[in-house]
C-alpha cells in the first residue's frame, strides 16, 4: 500500500491530502479532546495520510503552492462541512473571506507557472 501511495503523481496526492485533512479536522469535535476512540483514531490517522501524501507532492511541487492549494481548499471545506454538517453559523465577513481565499487557490492553479499543470 505504501509503495502504491509514493508512486502517485503529485497533483492526484495533493486532492487526497486534502480530503484526509478534511475528514480529520471535522471529526475533531467528535474525539471530545482524544477522549473518544474511534473518532480519535480517525482524525489521528485522517492527519497521518494527510501529511504523508503531502510530503509526496512536495517532492515535484514548491512547498508554498503545494501548501497554498491545501490550506486553501482545506479552508473552503472545512468551513462548508461545519455549516452543513456541525451547524455552525457563518456571517458575511466569514463567507467573504473564503471566497478570498477560493479565488485565491484559483488564480494559483490556473495562472501560476510553479504549478504543474
Amino acid at each position: 500500500m505504501l509503495q502504491f501511495l509514493t508512486a502517485l503523481p503529485p497533483m492526484v496526492a495533493l486532492p487526497i491530502a486534502i480530503v484526509c485533512e478534511v475528514v480529520a479536522t471535522s471529526m475533531l469535535p467528535k474525539t471530545q479532546q482524544f477522549s473518544q476512540p474511534i473518532p480519535t483514531l480517525i482524525t489521528l490517522v485522517g492527519y497521518a495520510f494527510a501529511f504523508f501524501l503531502l510530503s509526496i507532492t512536495v517532492k515535484t511541487v514548491p512547498i508554498g503552492i503545494a501548501y497554498a492549494i491545501w490550506c486553501g481548499a482545506g479552508i473552503v471545506l472545512v468551513g462548508l462541512i461545519s455549516w452543513l454538517w456541525h451547524g455552525q453559523q457563518l456571517d458575511l465577513p466569514a463567507i467573504v473571506g473564503i471566497c478570498l481565499i477560493m479565488a485565491g487557490t484559483i488564480v494559483i492553479n490556473v495562472f501560476s507557472r510553479t504549478v504543474s499543470h
